[in-house]
């Protein structure tokens, strides 16, 4: 539920001190007319003490009543009950305290129709801002819904692009250890132990929506262990950034589908020994961050973007960033060269 505009401190002030000032000017105004301090202080306070009671009720009346436009019209008539209330009341409060003071008591039956117009201006005054308040407020709350709802969603799809990544790498992984079982037994538990390692470790990062370089990286060479089980000789690697890369972040499991993708293009169709090389720098506040691997054009042709790994790396930073530059795939000559850009300014 919306807080009421008098609830607000600063806007409390405003309105105390405003209120002062016209306060003020009623008795400046009856003393004008040839009334004493003391008879114009009166009229003042009660007048006055009313109407700003009748304000506060405006003010939250609309907390829980708010009319459709279309219904603007009861704020009228409510205004306009609320100012013939004040003015009744005024009259006969007045005129009990008053009664021995003929003067002032003719001056009052020649001023009800000022008084009302005073009394209506005012309260509608603070009908308007308390409505100008009440729809702010309210489209302030649908909008902060609505964002969670977007965050929410995005964060659900985010997971849920993590966990499609994981069952991608584990099913190959396990046909790795069961082609190995038979002929190299030593070799599969040694896979075995790194998968388990790297699984873990891919758990612990699970409630993590950024993760430095260096731990990034970490993780990425208990993955490539794994593949060096599966490749053996074929497959080697080169890891090259700069210092300053180190603290850098990035999204957690982003460069796993890239290099993943690489050894895809590098090793599956050819029977030579494949070098991936991968690289960090730091540019204009982005994590800049260069996969290479050479392939076959005669047996494979890499599209750009192909793949579930890269669709999946890239729709992760669009979520992230809003940005569809962040990640782009190119040939030159033999090689498939995939960089992704993480901005810095989170």
């Amino acid at each position: 539920m919306a807080r009421p505009p008098l609830s607000i401190a600063k806007f409390r002030y405003v309105f105390s001190g405003w209120w002062l000032v016209w306060a003020g000017f009623h008795i400046i105004l009856m003393m004008y007319f040839g009334f004493s301090l003391q008879v114009a202080a009166l009229d003042s306070v009660v007048m006055n003490l009313q109407l700003l009671g009748a304000c506060w009720l405006i003010s939250n009346l609309f907390r829980y009543y708010l009319p459709q436009k279309e219904r603007y019209w009861n704020i009228l008539f409510i205004c306009l009950g609320l100012s013939g209330l004040i003015v009744l009341a005024c009259k006969g409060i007045l005129t009990a305290i008053m009664e021995n003071e003929p003067l002032y008591l003719s001056f009052l039956s020649k001023s009800w129709g000022i008084r009302f117009g005073v009394a209506f201006l005012l309260i509608g005054c603070m009908a308007i801002l308390s409505i100008l308040w009440y729809t702010l407020e309210e489209e302030q709350q649908n909008l902060q819904r609505k964002t969670d709802a977007e965050r929410l969603a995005k964060e659900a799809e985010l997971f849920k692009l993590r966990q499609q990544l994981q069952p991608h790498f584990l099913f190959n992984s396990l046909n790795s250890i069961s082609a190995l079982v038979g002929s190299q037994p030593e070799q599969a538990r040694k896979m075995i132990q790194q998968l388990s390692d790297f699984l873990r470790g891919s758990i612990k990062k699970e409630e993590q929506q950024w993760t430095k370089l260096e731990d990034e990286l970490q993780s990425l060479q208990l993955y490539l262990e794994i593949e060096k089980v599966r490749f053996g000789y074929r497959l080697t690697t080169t890891i090259e950034k700069e210092e300053v890369c180190n603290e850098m972040k990035l999204p957690p499991m982003l460069l796993q589908p890239i290099v993943e993708n690489a050894i895809k293009f590098g090793l599956y169709d050819t029977t030579e020994a494949v070098a991936i090389r991968i690289s960090a720098t730091s540019q204009n506040n982005h994590l800049q961050i260069v996969v290479q691997n050479p392939f076959d054009k005669e047996t494979s042709y890499p599209r750009q973007g192909t793949g579930f790994g890269l669709n999946s790396v890239k729709r992760r930073l669009y979520l992230l960033f809003a940005r569809n530059d962040l990640l782009e795939t190119r040939t030159d000559e033999n090689l498939f060269i995939t960089t992704v850009k993480i901005p810095q300014s989170i």
